[in-house]
């Protein structure tokens, strides 16, 4: 068992000031993985007060002395690795090999995203060669990550802060907090000055509630649920700073009658990916009528030929949701499901056979699922997909925007008129159509409830910015 008890704040390892137990719990076998200290009042204060002193030479450190720190904590992230995988795969249960690749290797992603967006970006530029625009650091950032793609979100913060010139307090998830851990001692391996980069252990009520109200903290950063987000915006608002926030996602993934023939499989498995836990997921399969009984036994077949398995095996297989809590909700939409009608084609109620510990969820697949019905609404974060027919274009557009959410929508067709249509018609910040993924640097993010912030390449380096208009001090 690990015990990482103390705080990283202005440089140095600290114990906080009124420690608080709590265990980290290992979601294949149940059991305590770790023990971390959950802050208080003053340790938030410590962190902010360290951050804001620190602010105003930070700020004033050339960019280039700024990139050459962030490239020295790349080559440190890389070199942990194989720690880094291991820390995740025991706080939020992702299989070994996907802790090395994907869960791991998100931080070397957007490392080499912000490098080639800060290539050229101008942080002062002419307008109409008589004013100056400058892009300055906003400041204090308060980070507040989640648990099921740690080191995805803490890097798409952390790292354009840094590049601005910003200085911060990261609170990551109570639940996966060692990878974070590790993260901060590679920041101080990577040698930044005291002060840049703090983290507090705690949880959303206690440090992310006193971050998000704080004065001396002038941005939130926020991934998490639509409700958190919520009342982190109602905190912050008396002190009016700014807050950034990515939330959830009821992605639909629209398969027209002449989709190519994997398609389908592909839905399924992009769905079950990292068990269902991300917020840009697929979970409504809409398909258009004239295919959809194919779809069906396309999609039953795709679920049954996903495994489950322990964390520690390699394989392909999906390992358990990150918690009781979790689990419990899965189970409880699941059985929703099958109430209100829905047909099961795949999956269930219960653990997968010959399964007895741990939270694993049986990878699950409804048809027939109509607007109306629970699952086909609510975001249930697990390794669950619903399918729905539909008979026109403009029915699948419609019923894709049927949902108070807008992070990512797929299109799946043969036809790149239809394709392009379709993308322009979704309402989210993201559409991928077939198959293909967003490229490097590309913002991510969505509308509605799914929240308003850009994260990623140029458009996340601008999130951290204050935009200053200076004139009498001509350009030329």
């Amino acid at each position: 068992m690990i015990e990482k008890r103390q705080f990283y704040i202005n440089g140095a390892w600290v114990d906080p000031v009124s420690p608080r137990d709590m265990d980290v719990i290992d979601p294949a076998t149940e059991e305590v993985c770790a023990v971390i200290s959950i802050g208080d009042r003053a340790d938030t204060d410590a962190a902010v007060a360290a951050a804001k002193a620190a602010f105003p030479s930070w700020a004033a450190t050339p960019l280039e002395e700024r990139i050459a720190l962030i490239r020295k904590l790349g080559e440190v992230y890389k070199a942990g690795r194989d720690d880094m995988a291991e820390a995740m795969r025991a706080e939020m249960g992702a299989p070994i090999d996907l802790a090395r690749t994907s869960q791991w290797g998100t931080g070397t992603w957007h490392i080499d995203g912000f490098l080639d967006a800060l290539e050229g970006f101008e942080f002062e530029r002419a307008y109409k060669d008589v004013d100056r625009i400058r892009l300055e650091p906003i400041g204090v950032c308060g980070m507040i990550t989640p648990w099921n793609w740690p080191m995805n979100q803490v890097f798409l913060k952390a790292v354009p802060a840094m590049a601005v010139g910003c200085t911060m307090v990261l609170k990551p998830s109570e639940i996966a907090p060692l990878s974070s851990i590790l993260f901060a001692e590679m920041v101080d391996k990577a040698g930044f000055p005291a002060g840049v980069f703090n983290m507090v252990n705690g949880d959303g009520v206690g440090v992310g509630s006193q971050l998000s109200a704080h004065p001396d903290v002038d941005m939130i950063s926020f991934t998490g649920s639509t409700r958190a987000g919520t009342a982190i915006t109602k905190a912050a608002a008396d002190s009016l700073k700014r807050v950034s926030l990515e939330l959830g996602g009821k992605g639909a993934n629209v398969v027209f009658a002449d989709a190519d023939e994997k398609a389908v499989k592909r839905g399924v498995i992009h769905c079950m990916n990292n068990t269902g836990q991300s917020c840009n997921a697929p979970t409504r399969m809409l398909v258009e009528r004239s295919r959809y009984d194919e779809a069906v036994e396309q999609a039953k077949a795709a679920a049954e030929a996903t495994t489950v398995g322990p964390t520690t095996e390699s394989g392909r297989h999906i390992g358990p949701v990150v918690s009781e809590l979790q689990y419990n909700k899965i189970q409880g939409l699941i059985e929703t499901g099958i109430k209100e009608g829905a047909t099961l084609l795949a999956g269930g109620l219960g653990r997968p056979e010959g399964v007895n510990k741990g939270y694993y969820v049986r990878p699950t697949v409804f048809a027939d699922v109509t607007p109306e019905m629970t699952i086909y609404r609510e975001e249930i974060f697990g390794p669950v997909l619903a399918m729905t027919p539909f008979d026109s274009e403009e029915q699948a557009v419609e019923m894709a925007n049927d949902t108070v959410y807008g992070l990512t929508n797929y299109i799946q067709t043969e036809d790149p008129a239809k394709r392009l249509r379709m993308a322009r018609a979704v309402r989210s910040g993201m559409v991928e159509t077939n198959g293909v993924g967003r490229q490097l640097g590309s913002p991510f993010g969505g509308y509605g409830q799914s929240g308003n912030g850009r994260e990623g390449g140029v458009w996340g380096i601008e999130e951290f910015c204050e935009v200053k208009a200076i004139s009498g001090c001509p350009w030329k």
